[in-house]
């Protein structure tokens, strides 16, 4: 059967055979697809054993998908490699990007280019990393954005916690140690290094060096006022 392509219509079904021609390819080299008529691959897809992916998901460029890797639905992968054993949670995108062995995304993460993870490390739902590195077993649970970074090994990156990377003119690098825990709602303005074993109270500010084992908060002082009156609205 021949047909040729001469308007959008014809452009969609041709598309529709090429797709299905590759998921039966992915399906028949041991790939779980949980639904091959909603997968759609648009560019070269490498795979190990045992990989599955869900509805929905797009891939673009060339992908790396290593043994075991879970994907969820809705997901974008583009011009990325996931090491063995990685799980990529629903609605989450993939860009330029590397992860180790055993990594967790998601859902509704965001890795742009740059990003890195080392071995064990989790990004969790709304974080968006760019030019940065999570080292081994670090951690970035929620609502996180970290930009031109190096991060270190056993580092828990708490919610709301910012890399304040662009002075307006420039993007400037924070580099984190060891073994630090970032409290919540943290910004680091960067350029700006923190060094192994660092505490960093919530909702510090921090604009200088942190030596190691050091305790950082800035905070302004709570006030209590007695018998406050919320204003009224006018009628």
């Amino acid at each position: 059967e021949v047909e040729g392509v001469n308007n959008r219509l014809q452009l969609s079904r041709l598309e529709r055979v090429y797709q299905t021609e590759q998921a039966d390819k992915l399906l028949l080299a041991g790939v779980m697809l949980r639904d091959p008529e909603r997968f759609d691959l648009r560019g070269v897809l490498s795979h190990g054993r045992d990989v599955e992916i869900d509805t929905n998901v797009i891939i673009e460029g060339d992908v790396t998908l290593g043994h075991r890797v879970k994907i969820g639905s809705g997901c974008v992968l583009k011009n990325c490699v996931i090491g063995d054993d990685c799980e990529i949670s629903p609605y989450s995108v993939v860009e330029d990007s590397r992860l180790a062995a055993a990594c967790t995304i998601g859902p509704f993460a965001r890795l742009r280019p740059g990003a890195e993870l080392a071995e064990g490390a989790h990004v969790g739902n709304f974080v968006e990393m760019k030019k940065a590195r999570l080292g081994k077993g670090s951690k970035a649970g929620h609502l996180s954005y970290l930009g031109d970074a190096e991060i270190g090994d056993n580092v828990n990156i708490g919610a709301g916690t910012i890399t304040c990377n662009y002075d307006g003119a420039n993007k400037h690098k924070t580099i984190i140690g060891n073994d630090v825990f970032v409290g919540s709602d943290t910004q680091l303005v960067a350029p700006v290094t923190v060094a192994n074993g660092v505490t960093i109270g919530a909702g510090t500010t921090v604009t200088r060096n942190v030596a190691e084992n050091e305790l950082v908060v800035s905070r302004v002082k709570q006030t209590h006022i007695q018998g406050w009156q919320r204003p009224v609205k006018k009628k």
